[in-house]
């Protein structure tokens, strides 16, 4: 039998909190019917729950079709379905759960993990971001506490989580930068940016949510959409970015 130290809760289905989180880190979702869930982000659950990817639900539920409208990150994500208690996490980032009413939110695809059926996701203009539309609830991760800040703003790319009501960003380079740092110059040379060269420009108004941390995590599907554009270049361009990326890859 293990010993819990001593302050820790036990929990079971009745003592885990309804739609709130358990800790910083996780969440419990009060499963009665469906919700969208990132693929990966369960990490336990009571009661009778199913688990099936976009593709195969849409086949037989069209509306998951009609609320899911990102074919890049189809693959990336599944329907929970029926009742009990879900708990979702993601790598011990921090959670949080969001209400949207008739809103309008743009979020960095690899930090959303859940949303309910009354919210439609697309697919951003901006490369690695998801955009739900409509009213329900969500749950998104952040290194670190969210910052929530007021345009006029620019944003460190890889600091930014989302923006709400706001027209998207132009993006900002610091050409004054670049000339006066010898790594920015390096760096540039690799292909890679910091948040001083490069900055997301937000004008008007709205709510941009920001991360505490600069901390980079994978997106697998920014990887699919970077392969299918790459039979848009000719021969050369193809060899010119097979060098860069090759060189990027030894410098890592």
């Amino acid at each position: 039998m293990i010993n819990v130290p001593g302050g820790s809760t036990v929990y079971d289905a009745q003592s885990l909190p309804s739609n709130d989180n358990v800790n910083s880190y996780s969440f419990c979702i009060d499963l009665d019917g469906e919700w969208f869930t990132a693929a990966g982000a369960m990490i336990a659950y009571y009661g009778n729950v199913d688990f099936a990817g976009v593709a195969a639900f849409a086949s037989r539920a069209a509306w998951v079709a009609s609320r899911f409208s990102s074919p890049l990150y189809t693959q990336d994500w599944v329907v929970a379905s029926g009742r009990g208690k879900l708990v979702i996490g993601d790598r011990g980032n921090d959670i949080n759960s969001y209400d949207l009413e008739v809103g309008n939110l743009t979020i960095k695809a690899k930090n959303l993990l859940a949303f309910e059926t009354g919210l439609e996701l697309k697919q951003s203009i901006v490369p690695g971001f998801l955009t739900l539309i409509g009213t329900g609830k969500f749950l998104a991760s952040s290194v670190g506490p969210v910052i929530f800040v007021e345009p006029p703003f620019r944003a460190d790319p890889d600091a930014l989580l989302g923006w709400a009501d706001c027209p998207s960003p132009s993006v900002h380079y610091d050409h004054n930068w670049m000339a006066q740092s010898f790594m920015a110059g390096i760096q540039g040379m690799f292909g890679r940016e910091s948040g001083e060269e490069r900055q997301y420009d937000f004008t008007g108004a709205g709510t941009i949510l920001m991360q505490s941390s600069e901390l980079l995590r994978a997106d697998s599907a920014l990887v699919r959409l970077v392969e299918s554009q790459t039979n848009l270049l000719d021969a050369n361009s193809a060899g010119a970015l097979g060098h860069k990326l090759v060189a990027r890859s030894q410098q890592a």
